[in-house]
């Protein structure tokens, strides 16, 4: 078990940056691209996500330092906090069944995929860390159960794979990003709710009116609407309600810009690679199984958090969510180290809004509530996975949580599952509608021969 558990933790230490290209060159062999056509591919796409995350790590360095900078000017003090995903994915990777969760995620996939109950093949090795995540709480809760743990993680890897394909058409009409849909944990978590909750308020007399989507505002406002300058304002607001002095504000206001801009073209040179990927998995497909036409290729939403609707929604949502933190009845978590990255959690309602700020913002608002609720509530199993994992608790709190995990409510569902006595019957249930689903599938597809 220490030799798995050393592998698999040598094997994240590389980072996504060098995962990806090194799964991508050995997946591309597999299906007939050939090793020159592959590793080119493989080493463009591992490009792509350098830059990206550079972009990412501006976006985070800058409105990380931001949000702690308004949690302490506003004097708040809360009895948990939000240590954030970083600290979450290493506590998740240090529990006891994480070993097992890489092979067993990717042999789940690979059956859905070969049974047609999936159309994304999720190559995003590094997030498997949430299925991880969902199978180390059950553990806790469950004290200590492996099976319980690996059927709550494969449980929640096939939901996410499920949702992914739901959202995928989304994906490829308003990211452009063809063949392309997003297994990320944490994003497909917030559609659940998010993405019904953003039509029907699109629905809503005087609201449905408004129009505020990037296009709308820069045909309004002229250069102050460009995506550019949009990043630049935001930016500025946001150094003014840290209370940062006149360079910092100008430094954040600079960032938020250069994210703007830079996001989109190195979600270019990410496709130069992933395109002629895509075309050689999808050809091989295609002469071995039917319907083979849609595979989508599961990437990290990190491809679409720099839409200049998904920043502008998420700066905004920053110091609301702070603020929603001071004024919930009940709600103990103090928003932290998650903060920076609620672009990751409304990616996909921004794109159900069609870009829409306004509805995007509402909608994040009815969101960020029932977060700071669910994170609450797993707080006492949270600190105990981190107890068990060794990882020290900060200082002036007893208690931590996430926003990312435990306000996750795909995570917080499956563990209810496993912590209260009625918790199977919804198991059970969530079974039947996928076996209906499946069979369902397959009478359609016998009916149309």
């Amino acid at each position: 078990m220490d030799n798995l558990l050393n592998i698999v933790q040598y094997i994240l230490d590389l980072g996504p940056s060098v995962m990806l290209p090194l799964a991508l060159t050995i997946i591309g062999i597999c299906f007939g691209q050939g090793f020159s056509k592959a590793f080119r591919s493989g080493i463009t796409i591992g490009i792509g996500f350098v830059g990206i995350n550079l972009v990412i790590d501006l976006l985070v360095s800058n409105l990380g330092p931001a949000a702690q900078a308004m949690v302490e000017r506003f004097g708040l003090q809360l009895q948990v906090i939000d240590v954030g995903w970083p600290a979450a994915a290493a506590i998740s990777w240090a529990s006891p069944i994480a070993a097992f969760i890489i092979p067993l995620a990717l042999i789940v996939n690979l059956i859905m995929l070969l049974t047609g109950t999936t159309k994304t093949m999720d190559i995003d090795i590094w997030n498997y860390w949430h299925f991880a995540a969902t199978g180390a709480f059950v553990y806790v809760v469950t004290g200590g159960n492996v099976m319980f743990a690996l059927i709550a993680a494969i449980l929640r890897e096939i939901i996410v794979l499920k949702i992914a394909d739901w959202t995928a058409p989304m994906v490829q009409n308003f990211f452009n990003l063809e063949g392309i849909s997003l297994p990320t944990g944490s994003t497909v978590a917030y559609a659940v709710l998010g993405i019904p909750l953003g039509k029907i308020i699109g629905k809503i007399p005087v609201l449905k009116d408004i129009k505020a989507d990037p296009e709308t505002i820069q045909k309004r406002f002229g250069i102050f609407g460009e995506p550019m300058m949009m990043g630049l304002i935001l930016g500025l607001l946001l150094g003014i309600l840290a209370g940062y002095d006149f360079a910092s504000v100008a430094q954040i206001g600079i960032s938020m810009a250069a994210v703007m801009l830079l996001m989109p073209r190195m979600v270019r040179i990410l496709m130069e690679g992933l395109i002629p990927f895509s075309e050689s998995v999808r050809e091989f497909l295609q002469k071995r199984f039917k319907n083979a036409d849609d595979i989508y290729i599961g990437l990290d939403a990190a491809v679409v958090v720099g839409h200049p609707s998904v920043i502008a929604t998420a700066l905004i949502l920053i110091p609301i969510t702070i603020f929603l933190a001071v004024i919930l009845p009940g709600n103990k978590v103090l928003p932290f180290g998650d903060l920076a990255t609620i672009v990751f959690y409304i990616a996909f309602i921004v794109g159900a809004t069609n870009g829409n700020i306004v509805h995007s913002v509402i909608t994040g608002v009815i969101l960020m509530t029932t977060a700071l609720y669910m994170a609450t509530d797993l707080a006492p199993l949270h600190t105990i996975m981190a107890k068990q994992a060794k990882f020290a608790i900060p200082a002036g709190t007893s208690m931590i949580s996430s926003l990312d995990e435990g306000g996750n409510l795909l995570n917080w569902l499956i563990i209810k599952m496993f912590q209260v006595s009625w918790g199977w019957i919804i198991l059970v249930v969530i079974a039947i509608i996928g076996l209906i689903h499946y069979f369902s599938k397959i009478n359609k597809s016998t009916v149309g021969q």
